[in-house]
């Protein structure tokens, strides 16, 4: 016998069938989705129902770590008031969250 045909004999023996692959490969797409996507898309949801959610008086912080309270909401941004007569326009996708009365960032 030859070295090669030893080798290619081994490495026939190490192929598993094509089933086995199927089913690895279908097990990793559904770990990726549950740990990668899913989480992603329900953080994604959570931020538009906060957007959608804004009112005037909420008490917010952007994602920049400015705190202020909202005077005007329009359809993409809001007017924040950061100081006594200081007010600011920013657009509603760099606000990060709702501010409970504590001072604490909601977390939900």
């Amino acid at each position: 016998m030859t070295t090669a045909f030893i080798l290619a004999q081994a490495a026939a023996d190490q192929q598993g069938s094509p089933i086995q692959t199927v089913i690895t490969i279908a097990l990793i797409g559904v770990i990726f989705y549950f740990l990668l996507i899913r989480p992603q898309q329900k953080q994604q949801k959570e931020q538009k129902k906060l957007h959608e959610g804004l009112k005037v008086g909420d008490k917010v912080v952007t994602a920049g770590g400015i705190y202020g309270i909202i005077r005007e909401v329009q359809d993409s941004t809001v007017k924040l008031e950061i100081a006594a007569n200081t007010v600011i326009k920013i657009a509603k996708t760099s606000i990060a969250a709702n501010v409970a009365k504590d001072g604490k960032a909601e977390t939900k």
